[in-house]
């Protein structure tokens, strides 16, 4: 196959896609470099479909590889594990624009396997994977509604900035990826420094401009390299069967969906469906082989689900109806609470209809701060959120173990949106880590952790810079009309167009999350909906400032204290001591403890720049060990007299303490105007000696005169 090269200026920057080269037996394959970052992405598809599965079984992979930044990974197997937390969330990333895209009634499995090689902090890999993922399945046989592109946009000094540089994003306000095809945005996420909505939905718009440049650029190469796309099997359905399956539900389905109580709701729906697909069972079972009573049954199953979504859509839009009676715009009914558990650092239960957080928050030392080893610059973090989705939440049973990629997505975006309020290193001295158990979910629950882990936060006494509240906006369209709604429930996520996350403070949006099921929406919508959405926010906010208006003003009781200070930097050496000596001394004494392990010791955190911060729940036990560093630290003035005290007599001087941890020696010729022959004569362990310090030996020990004292 013969190596083709394509190449793209991309706002002063080159991308270069090569085909034909690597990877050659994948169904789609490109290698793309941006910059110096370079992935390789390939699409392979199974060669037989299961066309009785309820859902299109495509795998998204990011995988990275530290050998792309030129790191050997941590641990002890020196090699790469499960994915990182970032990678998955770049997996996320891609499939959500994705997905949309393949045809509806398309159920071969489909592999889409991003390979980073080569990474260049400046040139985003996970926006090179985008490009690459999008082009390896639209060149290949594969079924696919594309090419779809994504940028990341930012601004800076109030002018916005395609794909910003390491550098432009520190300066920047807006922290923005958006993908979309040609026609239209399909997907946002986003985090911001308190950016009104006019300004992101300009930013938004601002993004797609620069993706239908992608996007023409990825035709160009489809152009050239593409394949005839593959003919495959579907369900056929007749007109005949889709009457009698409608004829039999159609207004017992439409009175479920008008139910309130979501159990009732779907308990009904679920044996109405079981009805209808029990009654062609029980008529055919005799009359066909098992596996066309199997096809057939998921004929029956997919036209039951047809005309439940027709149904729904129609309620909605056409009858302006929710199933449970609210407004277009209202929020389900909203509780809180504070300090259900005494003994962790922060808590709070926020409620919003059957959707429920109970948010915690634990405070640490600098030093328990996460540990990052990925591709990214950043190797440690300080705030950390986890989100729980235990099965008892929606009333089931199903899988207990690590996180999935949806509860990594969904933790990421509460850490996001709370983020730009928690208070820098310097104003609050603590690692921090909100956990949000979800107790009850029936949509939105990501944005109900946001709302519980505010108040949490709060009540631990964070100094967190102002409130953020979350509400979850919908969208459904039937025929020509749409109809946006606030605080969506499960079923109107399930079955809507769009999940479209918005969360903020009173001044403005921190983080924002869209996924759409259709081929995408346009700039009145998505207007319509910021605004809808900030209108909900503030009464969110209303709320929860009622039951906790401002951050405490002390952490907690069982929280660790913190004292900081500065000392010499030359001075930590001394602090440490030789293999760790002296400050295994000075935790084990200041906290009565027999290791450093021990859940009573003190917490030390030395820092380069000589800041020490000290924890622990007791202010005795911090004071006492903040003396003890100071004294290390404390620097001899030459020519201060000092009152020392004698703590060793050897025939060529005494060795003085002039405080704990500092020592010096009094030469036998400086210990008096007359010559001594045994300084164990004069002077005992124990005794005081007023000397003056003189200087330094090579060795960098401390000597002092007695001598010159008594000459005065």
């Amino acid at each position: 196959m013969e190596k083709k090269v394509f190449e793209l200026d991309f706002y002063g920057r080159k991308i270069v896609v090569e085909h034909g080269q690597v990877a050659k037996q994948a169904d789609g394959a490109v290698l793309v470099r941006y910059g110096d970052t370079v992935v390789l992405s390939t699409a392979v598809v199974s060669k037989s479909a299961n066309l009785l599965s309820d859902f299109f079984p495509l795998m998204v992979l990011y995988q990275e590889k530290l050998y792309s930044v030129g790191k050997i990974p941590g641990g002890f197997i020196k090699r790469e594990g499960k994915p990182t937390d970032a990678a998955t969330l770049a997996a996320r990333m891609i499939d959500r624009p994705l997905r949309p895209l393949f045809p509806e009634d398309f159920k071969n499995e489909v592999q889409i396997v991003n390979t980073v090689l080569s990474v260049d902090q400046d040139n985003s890999p996970e926006l090179t994977a985008l490009l690459g993922s999008s082009l390896s399945v639209s060149i290949s046989k594969i079924p696919f509604n594309g090419p779809v592109a994504a940028v990341k946009v930012g601004r800076v000094d109030g002018n916005f900035v395609i794909n910003p540089t390491i550098e432009e994003a520190e300066k920047s306000d807006i922290d923005l990826t958006v993908a979309g095809t040609k026609d239209a945005i399909n997907m946002v996420e986003a985090g911001a420094r308190e950016v009104s909505e006019d300004d992101m939905l300009e930013a938004l718009l601002f993004g797609h401009e620069a993706i239908k440049k992608l996007i023409a650029f990825e035709e160009e190469v489809i152009s050239a390299v593409g394949e005839e796309k593959m003919e495959y099997d579907k369900l056929e359905i007749t007109d005949e069967l889709r009457d009698e399956v409608d004829s039999y539900v159609r207004e017992r389905l439409d009175s479920a969906l008008r139910i309130k109580d979501k159990l009732e709701k779907y308990s009904t729906i679920d044996n109405l469906q079981e009805e209808v697909v029990e009654k062609y069972k029980n008529e055919f079972e005799d009359k066909m082989k098992p596996e066309e009573l199997k096809e057939l049954l998921t004929k029956v199953a997919l036209i039951f689900h047809g005309i439940e979504y027709e149904l729904f859509r129609n309620i909605v839009v056409k009858e302006k109806t929710r199933a449970d009676g609210r407004a277009m715009d209202e929020i389900r009914p909203l509780s809180t609470d504070i300090d259900l558990l005494p003994r962790t650092h922060g808590s709070a239960l926020f409620t919003r209809g059957q959707t429920q957080s109970l948010a915690t928050v634990t405070l640490g030392a600098l030093g328990e701060h996460q540990i990052l080893d990925g591709l990214g610059i950043e190797d440690a973090k300080r705030f950390m959120l986890h989100y729980n989705f235990p099965p008892f939440s929606v009333g089931e049973t199903g899988r207990y173990g690590a996180p999935g990629r949806r509860e990594i997505g969904h933790g990421a975006l509460g850490e996001r949106a709370l983020s730009y309020v928690i208070p820098s290193e310097e104003e609050f001295p603590y690692t921090i880590r909100v956990v949000s158990e979800i107790l009850e979910s029936n949509g939105s629950s990501s944005q109900a952790t946001i709302c519980a882990g505010t108040m949490a936060l709060m009540a631990a006494g964070v100094p967190i810079k102002k409130p953020v509240a979350g509400i979850a906006m919908g969208l459904i369209t039937h025929e020509d009309e749409y109809t946006i709604l606030t605080d969506i429930q499960g079923m109107e996520d399930h079955l809507g167009d769009m999940d479209f996350k918005v969360a903020g403070t009173r001044d403005g949006i921190t983080a924002l999350q869209m996924d759409i099921k259709i081929d995408g929406i346009n700039r009145e919508i998505l207007k319509e909906a910021l605004a809808q959405a900030k209108k909900a926010r503030f009464e969110i906010l209303d709320v929860i400032e009622k039951q906790i208006a401002e951050p405490r003003s002390e952490v907690s009781k069982y929280a660790p204290k913190t004292e900081t200070f500065m000392i010499n930097p030359d001075k930590i050496k001394d602090v440490i001591g030789k293999g760790g000596e002296m400050i295994t001394k000075i935790i084990l004494e200041c906290s009565n403890v027999n290791t450093v392990n021990d859940i009573n010791a003190v917490k030390v955190d030395l820092e380069d720049d000589g800041r020490v911060v000290i924890y622990h729940t007791d202010r005795d036990i911090i004071n006492k060990t903040a003396e003890r560093i100071k004294n290390i630290a404390r620097e001899v003035e030459m020519g201060k007299v000092y009152t020392c005290k004698v703590v060793d007599v050897q025939d060529f001087g005494i060795f003085v303490e002039l405080w704990p941890g500092c020592e010096g020696l009094i030469h036998v010729s400086q210990l008096d105007t007359k010559r001594v022959d045994k300084p164990g004569d004069l002077f005992k362990v124990g005794d005081e000696v007023i000397a003056k310090a003189t200087g330094y030996d090579k060795k960098g020990k401390l000597n002092l005169s007695r001598k010159e004292l008594l000459k005065k």
